[in-house]
């Protein structure tokens, strides 16, 4: 390897978040480390134990030319949220009588809190506008968007049932680690039933300023349900169904 290959430490951690460490180690990380993982760390609980600023999503929903609606889980607290996560799953029964007339739609957005609310704040509204935009420019229905407090991923499938929505968009906090504590993730299931399974959804996730941005999100996330309502799939059967199409759909190497 001659001197011009040579790759300098600053340019290997231009390539990564993740925590890198040089040279030989004593028995303790030196003080740079050390106060980089204890703000992290920080960073990394504030976002699991932040609520939705209520006021300042149906703001910003408002200025998108967004409805909404707001429901809570069976969890109802944060601390039962963070212990309980198949109550984070459930809507109450008057929870699901209150969005009887939100509908019906053929996609419900849900913005829910889920493991980390910065996420849904930094970049949440901003994607289910997008979203919604190309949904009508496809001619399907959203109905307002529903925010959702100590929601996990699957109480969008009691959402979409009570909305009579076909397909469900969940938008949510991915669970922070060291390095990233604002990135949404986005679910998005066809036909939920009372117990789908995770295997039935798709998921697009990292979105945030240092991920994929929101207009790529946002046009994977069309593209996924178009070829939903196609098929009549969702999850790893659409995945293999799709696959199976490009493959039928390439050139034959003997022709």
């Amino acid at each position: 390897m001659t001197g011009r290959d040579v790759i300098s430490r600053e340019e290997i951690r231009a390539l990564t978040e993740a925590r890198l460490t040089f040279g030989a180690r004593g028995r303790a990380p030196d003080t740079r480390a050390t106060l980089d993982f204890a703000l992290d760390h920080a960073q990394a609980r504030a976002a699991v134990l932040a609520g939705l600023d209520e006021a300042a999503l149906s703001a910003a929903l408002g200025r998108s030319g967004l409805a909404h609606r707001t429901v809570t889980s069976l969890a109802g607290t944060r601390e039962t949220f963070i212990r309980r996560p198949d109550l984070g799953r459930r809507l109450s029964g008057e929870a699901e009588a209150a969005l009887a007339d939100a509908g019906p739609a053929d996609v419900a957005l849900v913005l829910g809190d889920g493991l980390s609310a910065t996420a849904v704040m930094l970049n949440g509204v901003a994607f289910v506008a997008t979203l919604a935009g190309r949904l009508a420019a496809e001619g399907l229905s959203v109905g307002p968007v529903i925010l959702a407090h100590q929601a996990r991923v699957a109480l969008g499938d009691g959402i979409a049932r009570a909305m009579g929505a076909e397909t469900v968009v969940v938008a949510l906090g991915e669970r922070p680690g060291l390095s990233a504590s604002d990135s949404l993730g986005v679910y998005i299931t066809h036909r939920p039933l009372a117990e789908t399974p995770d295997s039935a959804r798709n998921c697009i996730s990292n979105i945030r300023d240092a991920g994929m941005g929101v207009e790529a999100a946002s046009d994977q996330a069309c593209r996924l349900i178009l070829a939903m309502r196609r098929t009549g799939q969702s999850g790893v059967a659409l995945s293999q169904s799709l696959a199976a199409g490009a493959r039928l759909a390439a050139p034959d190497d003997q022709a």
